[in-house]
């Protein structure tokens, strides 16, 4: 029943954005892992996460809810972040940059120091690899990063594989020595 004023169309987009909103307060965490792995600072994580969430409620008219909202969510969200990534590439080659000092003074540090080395190595992966990563460091199974990345299960395993000897590679590299304990 509408209130006055009110027609019935009113009513569903309340009863839409509701839904979207409790949806949504489930799984922020999941825009801000994605916004925390693609954005380049606090500022840009912020953004990446507004743009993210724009485009969940633009795309939520055609969820389908008999489908995982985790799984839709993230393939918005990843795809969002990595055309968000080729912007800021295209922008960055228009923008003389700051001193680096500078620019390493206004960062968030990192939660915990020793996981910066793995972060490293992960920001220097292409964006489909750091997708991976994410999903996979994030607990997902095989078949819902498949299904996230548009990838087959098969071929989840074997990236990821790729992926991780990719880092393990790297990092023993940036730990001389420390491999003969």
């Amino acid at each position: 029943m509408s209130r006055p004023g009110e027609t019935e169309a009113d009513e569903g987009v309340d009863g839409a954005q509701a839904r979207f909103l409790r949806l949504l307060d489930a799984h922020k965490a999941l825009v801000h892992r994605v916004a925390s792995c693609y954005g380049r600072g606090a500022a840009d994580r912020a953004d990446l996460v507004q743009e993210v969430v724009a485009q969940l409620w633009r795309a939520f008219g055609h969820y389908d809810e008999r489908r995982p909202f985790s799984t839709w969510a993230y393939r918005i969200a990843l795809n969002v972040a990595i055309s968000h990534g080729r912007k800021e590439t295209r922008r960055r080659r228009l923008v003389v940059p700051a001193d680096g000092e500078l620019i390493a003074a206004a960062e968030d540090p990192p939660q915990d120091e020793r996981l910066q080395p793995l972060r490293a190595a992960i920001e220097r992966l292409g964006p489909a690899d750091r997708a991976l990563v994410l999903l996979h460091l994030d607990g997902q199974p095989h078949a819902a990063i498949a299904e996230i990345l548009g990838l087959s299960e098969s071929n989840v395993g074997t990236r990821l594989g790729r992926v991780k000897e990719r880092l393990r590679r790297e990092l023993t590299r940036e730990r001389p020595g420390e491999g003969a304990r």
